[in-house]
């Protein structure tokens, strides 16, 4: 793709990496920070765990966010995700959010959150015209979840902020749960149990070794295709089909109409043939995996260019000459390299 091509062009011409996958998703982190400190994240322990973050006059502006969004919008992006971090600690979120949602043809903005501070904040999002949200929430067995997170989450207020959601009118969620071999897998089974026959969507995520802080091993991982079984003995499941090679979750329907649960297998079943999304830290560094170890810092770009199709060109570039595949070459020579910590990518 000649990447001197008019604007115009990208509606008529996707923008392409090298293995042909098409730009069409954007996950931007609008915040680093977080109030949780989740082992497989931000450890406490951790130099980040310890309040190393950036200061928020670092952070990409309102303005400048939009912009940003709406740029990649001209060149494909349909969907977009906010992160953080937590991205509920971003001052003035559902105004940023109301911005947004006035871009055309962007179809779909989705948030991932810890869920605690959505008794205060999910009404104003969803009148700022945010599409869905996404809880993590890792557990329902109490000491488990302040393990975890070095006790610094309270399930009854993630639980209190999944019904702030639906009370705002977010009727189907998805639920997050990240599992460790001899640290949540235990109680996972009880997590479904709770979910099964709601609205909201459980989604088993293997323990990946985004980052270094968290130490992964992949002894620690239980691969998905355990869960499948285990949880189709107790409640029979068939897989749905999908025509969407994007997709990150591999969804199961229970037969007896009880709903659905999708598995996320990063490290056994990797979906890498498919990935279309890019990542902007909160900085304005741009990843185009989530498993990366260096970024474009497009800040310049966005702050003090005199030409606004020169941040265009400038991703259309960086598109053009992605060949991340890192799943699914994890473990081969020159993988094993030190990557950015998971809470800066927003997983």
């Amino acid at each position: 793709m000649d990447m001197r091509l008019p604007l115009k062009f990208a509606d008529t011409v996707p923008l392409k990496d090298r293995y042909q996958r098409s730009l069409q998703e954007l996950r931007v982190s609008v915040i680093d920070r977080c109030n949780f400190r989740c082992s497989y994240c931000m450890p406490a322990g951790s130099l980040h765990g310890k309040g190393v973050f950036l200061p928020l006059e670092k952070l990409l502006t309102d303005h400048e966010i939009k912009d940003l969004v709406q740029t990649f919008v001209d060149l494909g992006v349909r969907k977009l995700r906010i992160t953080g971090g937590e991205p509920l600690l971003r001052p003035g979120l559902p105004a940023l959010l109301e911005q947004l949602a006035s871009i055309p043809k962007l179809n779909d903005i989705a948030l991932t959150t810890n869920g605690v501070l959505l008794p205060r904040l999910a009404t104003d999002l969803a009148n700022a015209g945010l599409s869905r949200i996404t809880v993590s929430l890792d557990t329902l067995d109490r000491d488990v979840l302040r393990e975890m997170t070095a006790g610094t989450a309270k399930l009854e207020r993630i639980l209190d902020g999944i019904s702030a959601a639906e009370t705002a009118g977010f009727r189907q969620l998805k639920i997050n749960t990240v599992v460790q071999r001899g640290v949540n897998d235990h109680t996972v089974m009880d997590l479904i149990a709770h979910f099964r026959g709601t609205p909201h969507l459980v989604r088993l995520i293997e323990y990946m070794d985004v980052g270094n802080s968290n130490h992964w091993s992949e002894c620690d991982v239980v691969p998905n295709a355990e869960w499948i079984e285990t949880i189709g003995q107790k409640w029979p499941i068939k897989p749905v089909e999908s025509g969407n090679p994007a997709e990150t979750a591999r969804r199961y329907e229970y037969l007896d109409g009880q709903g659905e649960i999708g598995f996320i297998s990063s490290i056994t079943k990797p979906c890498c043939g498919g990935c279309t999304r890019a990542r902007i830290t909160a900085d304005g560094i741009f990843y185009s995996c989530l498993f990366s170890n260096k970024g474009t810092n497009l800040m310049p770009l966005i702050r003090h260019s005199e030409d606004s199709a020169d941040l265009s060109r400038m991703i259309s570039s960086l598109w053009a000459d992605r060949n991340d595949r890192y799943s699914e070459e994890r473990g081969l020579p020159g993988h094993d390299q030190k990557k950015v910590e998971m809470y800066r990518l927003g997983g």
